[in-house]
């Protein structure tokens, strides 16, 4: 046997092991409960984040539009009413074009409530659409009293009821989506320290050999916090991985809108999954860290 041997061989002998042995199959069941805990997580805020680009781009939309219902008043025909509030709104500041939606349009948009069969007998309402100035839009009052001084007979539309309900359902969509997140973060955290509290049990040898050798709670406590952290990081990046998976499928699968208008799934919202596995690693550091403390204190 040559020196270098001897010398690797003392070497390996010597050197240091991890002060806490390594769990074996145990984390197995806690890295499959945090994988799955991270992977709703990101499908939560992967929704939020297209839920929000819905409704800003339906709050787009109506903001820039407005309807008005035109009635023809005394001899005049419902064709000429319609094209006589057209010319009028077209000239209201703010207004930047003034359409008169055709019979055929407007069945278009009854259709799907009253059905093709319904809409031959039916009379059909006259209906100008207008696309407004988006950084100066005209206000349904103006719009109104430009008719009024007209003389025609008209009710406008300027999509504010739908607007703010829009609105409202963007707020409750990103209140619910933190919600869940916040839940799912305590439950991870709640995992982490019940396993915290077990791993000292399994290890209560090791730990009273550390105590005996002077080390201090806070010493055993940033153990576990280290080891807890590293679970975490590596559970999370199976979940957020398995989430940016299924979020690109759906991108792939759909376009651009992904597979519906009411959840468009963008590209950038697979970031999600890039900031998941350091959000779990500090929770499980910081829950680990707090469960050994609380767990070592009250020893005897």
């Amino acid at each position: 046997m040559s020196l270098n041997s001897i010398l690797d061989f003392r070497r390996d002998a010597w050197r240091p092991g991890p002060l806490l042995p390594p769990a074996g199959g145990r984390d197995a069941v806690l890295v499959f409960v945090v994988a799955v805990l991270v992977f709703l997580a990101c499908l939560t805020a992967m929704a939020s984040l297209g839920a929000n680009r819905a409704a800003q781009g339906w709050q787009s939309q109506l903001v820039g539009s407005a309807s008005v219902l035109v009635r023809p008043t005394g001899a005049e025909t419902p064709d000429a009413a319609a094209i006589h509030a057209t010319e009028v709104l077209a000239g209201v500041k703010g207004v930047q074009q003034a359409s008169m939606l055709k019979r055929a349009e407007a069945e278009d948009l009854l259709r799907p409530w009253l059905g093709g069969q319904v809409l031959t007998d039916l009379p059909i309402p006259q209906l100008v659409a207008l696309d407004l100035d988006k950084k100066a839009p005209a206000t349904a009052a103006a719009l109104k009293q430009a008719l009024t001084a007209a003389g025609v007979d008209a009710d406008v539309d300027d999509h504010s009821m739908w607007t703010r309900q829009i609105v409202r359902a963007g707020q409750i969509a990103r209140i619910a989506a933190l919600g869940v997140a916040l839940l799912l973060a305590v439950t991870t955290g709640a995992v982490i320290a019940y396993a915290t509290r077990a791993s000292i049990g399994a290890f209560q040898g090791v730990v009273e050999v550390l105590h005996y050798a002077g080390a201090e709670d806070r010493l055993i406590a940033g153990l576990m916090a280290n080891r807890f952290a590293l679970l975490s990081f590596q559970a999370a990046l199976i979940g957020a991985a398995a989430a940016a998976a299924l979020a690109a499928a759906l991108r792939l699968a759909g376009g651009p809108a992904g597979l519906t208008p009411v959840l468009p799934v963008a590209w950038i919202d697979l970031s999600v999954a890039a900031v998941a596995p350091l959000a779990a690693a500090g929770v499980g550091a910081l829950a680990a860290r707090a469960a050994a403390l609380q767990l070592l204190r009250r020893a005897p």
